[in-house]
């Protein structure tokens, strides 16, 4: 095993453009084209395609703000020192563990696809009724876990070499889906517009609002989350004022399209009998691993056995750079004092063990409570959009804070986007349903009741630096989200406000947050000093 030692300001530099667009693209091609078509389906039918374009088109508004941020924090984790700079050490500490909870479930995520579609032809790792892990799908899930942990100890050049080498088959592999799917399904008949056609089939089964209730609950949010892969490596790039930006938005736009497309062929590739009790209950064999079922009763063999080889290398690939991802959040964690310093350290690969071997531990703990694909990609969209919040939120306070500041990359009409692009993520949160949100927002409150105790009782740390004049604006933002999610009719809530009405009072509530977030930023001379402190770490 490698010597460990203390270097956490002596990451390498070598990560270049093609390897943080692999590194981001990877971390999006997932399980997420795997089984997001077919929830989507479900939830949406035919609109679903326009599920993955208005997901793409809020995904792109969220990534262009922290395209700039990115620009102006090239370090390892770099979002949690973005957190630092707008709002103080305390919302640091807090989005600092909120950012850990995103990313450390998305690798447990990643081992229970590769098992659901091994559960075809090997019936020994989910339980037919449940769909949950039997305790040898939980093992295997755990080996999983543990390769991509081993393998995240190695240098960031080997590792990103091995994920630049996987993402030429990730999209490979589904851009080949998409022609032959489209072609089959054309011949088949199934795009014919007639009474037999899918297209016309159960036209009341779905309604307009499923396109956006399904970007949470059918997986889509899930399976563009990716994109920060690349930010979370900016310590490590040797040119990441360039890069990054570049890397960013190029993978949105990269995945936006290929997940539209396999949306239209998941449909082609469907056939009116598949929709004989409707969209609610569409089913065909094999939808345990769907694109494969449907190769496979379409007569496409060769394609279905491809699928089923790319279920290990996809979510593979992308369960790897999240590991890596959350590391490098915990790295920066140590850095800058929010969580244990020895999170930071190094072994002699450069790669910060500590932190690999938390996300490991914990990912595996994240097998108990969503022990399901489903279960678990609601619970990773809810907190990962959450976090993405803070994002446009900071791009304003330092356009404000530090207006001189040099920007390599520099997002034109920041002042409307970025609104925009915080109300979408409040909006996702929304149509994540009730449920959902109420575990979601019920652990943050616990932890940040946690940390509270921690830091006054235990630490016995001063009060006035705890910075509560700083963060008192979450308060009225989670607890007003809580409060709009449980009225609306959206997965067990009250149904006191309808779709609309539900969406534009978000709409509403997310520009008073964002006023009341902009009037407790730090003082220009505070956030000066602050990124003068990040500007010393790795």
């Amino acid at each position: 095993m490698a010597e460990f030692i203390e270097l956490s300001s002596e990451l390498r530099r070598d990560a270049r453009l093609i390897g943080l667009l692999f590194a981001s693209t990877t971390s999006v091609i997932g399980s997420g084209w795997l089984f997001g078509a077919f929830y989507a389906s479900r939830m949406a039918g035919p609109l679903a395609i326009w599920s993955w374009i208005v997901g793409g088109a809020i995904i792109l508004l969220i990534a262009l703000c922290f395209a700039e941020l990115a620009a102006l924090f090239p370090r390892s984790g770099a979002v949690v020192h973005m957190s630092h700079a707008s709002h103080g050490d305390g919302l640091g500490r807090i989005w600092s563990w909120m950012l850990f909870l995103g990313y450390v479930a998305a690798p447990a995520i990643e081992a229970e696809a590769v098992v659901n579609y091994a559960n075809n032809y090997l019936p020994y790792f989910i339980q037919p009724q449940s769909g949950v892990l039997t305790p040898i799908g939980f093992v295997v899930c755990v080996i999983l876990l543990g390769i991509m942990a081993l393998l995240n100890l190695l240098a960031v050049k080997v590792v990103l070499n091995v994920n630049s080498t996987i993402t030429w088959w990730k999209i490979a592999v589904p851009a080949l889906a998409i022609i032959v799917l489209i072609v089959a399904g054309t011949h088949s008949n199934v795009w014919a517009s007639s009474h037999s056609s899918v297209w016309a089939a159960d036209p009341h089964g779905y309604q307009f609002s499923g396109i956006f209730t399904a970007l949470p609950a059918a997986g889509i949010m899930f399976s563009y989350l990716g994109f920060r892969a690349a930010i979370d490596f900016g310590g490590e790039s040797s040119n990441p004022s360039r890069d990054i930006p570049l890397a960013v938005i190029g993978t949105v736009l990269i995945c936006a399209v290929i997940y539209t497309l396999l949306q239209v062929a998941f449909l082609m590739a469907l056939r009116p009998a598949d929709l004989a009790h409707g969209w609610a209950q569409l089913s065909f064999k094999g939808q345990g691993g769907p694109f494969a079922g449907l190769a496979a009763g379409l007569g496409i063999g060769w394609l279905a056995t491809l699928l089923y080889i790319d279920a290990y290398i996809s979510p593979g690939g992308t369960g790897l750079m999240s590991m890596t991802g959350g590391a490098r959040i915990l790295f920066a964690v140590g850095e800058m004092n929010a969580g244990p310093r020895r999170l930071s350290a190094l072994n002699a690969a450069k790669a910060p063990w500590l932190a690999v071997l938390v996300m490991w531990v914990v990912g595996v703990l994240f097998l108990l409570p969503f022990p399901a694909w489903k279960a678990m990609a609601d619970y990773i969209s809810s907190v990962a959009t959450l976090t993405y919040g803070l994002g446009p939120i900071v791009l304003l306070v330092l356009r404000r804070n530090q207006p001189n500041l040099r920007r390599p990359f520099r997002l034109w009409g920041a002042e409307v986007l970025a609104p925009i692009a915080f109300i979408c993520s409040n909006w996702i949160i929304l149509w994540s349903g009730f449920k959902t949100n109420s575990i979601l927002f019920g652990l943050v409150a616990a932890g940040f009741a946690l940390y509270a105790l921690y830091y006054h009782f235990v630490a016995k740390s001063p009060a006035t630096d705890f910075g509560w004049r700083y963060i008192a604006w979450l308060l009225p933002w989670f607890g007003g989200m809580w409060m709009l999610s449980g009225l609306s009719g959206i997965d067990g809530g009250l149904a006191v406000l309808g779709f609309w009405p539900a969406v534009v009072t978000v709409t509403i509530w997310s520009l008073i947050v964002m006023w009341l977030a902009l009037r407790s930023s730090l003082p220009a001379e505070e956030t000066a000093e602050i990124m003068l402190r990040v500007g010393k770490t790795a």
